[in-house]
């Protein structure tokens, strides 16, 4: 080993130890052993027996039957190798997740779920996980998701060409679309990887087909062979229109018939092995001189917190609404006064809206509104809202929106991708070291 790496790797593990022995005065028990070193930064025995039960309710909620034991905490132990590599990238940036930002993250998950934040904690004490656990690693993924954002989307360059050479596509197709369910498995390539490393993949790849083939289930193949994000979800990338699918599915996938498995694709990431869930016609997408229906609407937004637990958050709103009804206060003066959305200095003003410029909740309640109506408290990942439609419209998308959804939709195309390789070279920087188990 590296003399400076083993530097490393001692220092971690000496902090580590230091901070364990502080927090609970004693030795550190064997249980908390330490099974991996990432740069600076340590994964414990007791990281990865939380995680490994918190992955196998997820597989048994989702009836994915697990894979062997020993395959399963080999997948696990790498997920969290690649968590704390990114998490301390994030940190190294200068990012970082508030408390109020932390609430707000679990308040959208309660609301996803249909629960308070309350019984959301009930719930995940019940499955036996320590709720400050669940916590730090719900911040952990929220920074892990802003790192990406910012990392991820500045590699993505969408030209005009590839506008104009998309939207010629979808007028030849008619503005057709066809959606796809697929399942993937991703069987990655390190970065400057030797012939051997690559044969070795390709290898694992053909036993994925041939298991596949001989009916093993496809998601536990993905919670045992896949090296993508999605693998504990059985590899499920959920329903996707043609355009945002990376082009190597949709081409994939477009000659495959629902229950097939694609025979092993090649990208610069690695090999990839698709399963054809289900394809159905999604209608057209809107292209220019197409009829859109457009609303203008404004809204009050407030978010609940430790400060504003989630009965007074709605107590006020409904406050507010009576006092609007009543003609004792005004929408905009109400907005500019209450109002936590950035909207709030324009008395709440969303502008006109688009259909899908939303989050679908916030876009359900507002469709169902007359023009001069105002909603009750209506609930989306923000916290909640009063919303007011004032009128509606129905127009041609402007050839400035329709080449805006255009670039929008190539992105989501390369995103996957773009990801996967981002993904891969921050896991092959980081300095990793594996510790017997």
């Amino acid at each position: 080993m590296n003399p400076a790496h083993r530097l490393i790797a001692l220092l971690a593990c000496l902090l580590w130890s230091i901070a364990a022995g502080a927090q609970t005065g004693t030795a550190v028990r064997a249980l908390d052993r330490v099974v991996a070193v990432v740069n600076s930064d340590v994964v414990t025995a007791s990281d990865l027996a939380a995680r490994m039960r918190s992955v196998e309710r997820q597989l048994q909620r989702q009836r994915i039957q697990a894979p062997p034991a020993e395959v399963l905490e080999r997948q696990v132990l790498e997920r969290l190798v690649v968590e704390r590599a990114l998490v301390q990238l994030a940190r190294e940036q200068g990012l970082r997740v508030d408390d109020a930002q932390l609430e707000r993250a679990l308040a959208g998950i309660a609301q996803q779920n249909r629960i308070t934040p309350a019984q959301l904690r009930e719930q995940v004490e019940a499955d036996g996980i320590s709720y400050q656990r669940f916590r730090e690693d719900l911040r952990d993924e929220v920074l892990i998701t802003r790192l990406r954002e910012r990392e991820v989307d500045a590699r993505i360059q969408i030209s005009e060409a590839d506008v104009d050479a998309f939207l010629a596509e979808q007028r030849e197709a008619g503005g057709t679309q066809v959606e796809y369910e697929i399942a993937h498995i991703l069987l990655q390539i390190p970065e400057g990887a030797s012939a051997e490393q690559i044969e070795r993949q390709r290898l694992r790849g053909e036993e994925v087909i041939r298991q596949a083939a001989n009916g093993v289930d496809f998601a536990r193949l993905a919670a045992a062979f896949s090296d993508a994000p999605d693998a504990m979800s059985g590899g499920a990338l959920g329903p996707r229109t043609a355009d945002r699918l990376p082009e190597l599915f949709e081409q994939a996938a477009s000659r495959m018939q629902p229950g097939q498995v694609s025979p092993l694709l090649r990208s610069p990431n690695g090999f990839h092995v698709l399963k054809l869930l289900a394809r159905r016609d999604a209608g057209k997408l809107k292209l220019e001189g197409e009829p859109i229906t457009q609303t203008h609407a404004r809204h009050i937004l407030i978010r609940p917190s430790e400060l504003i637990p989630e009965p007074e958050a709605l107590r006020r709103l409904r406050e507010i609404r009576g006092r609007i009804e009543r003609g004792e206060a005004e929408f905009a003066d109400m907005a500019r006064q209450y109002s936590v959305d950035g909207s709030a200095g324009r008395g709440g003003d969303l502008g006109w809206i688009y259909p899908g410029d939303t989050v679908p909740d916030f876009e359900r309640a507002m469709n169902a509104l007359a023009p001069g109506q105002m909603s009750e408290p209506v609930r989306s990942e923000f916290g909640y809202h009063l919303i007011q439609v004032l009128e509606r419209r129905t127009d041609a998308a402007s050839p400035e929106r329709v080449r805006a959804l255009a670039r929008q939709a190539l992105r989501e195309r390369r995103i996957e991708e773009t990801l996967q390789d981002w993904l891969r070279q921050v896991r092959d920087r980081a300095y990793v070291e594996y510790r017997e188990r």
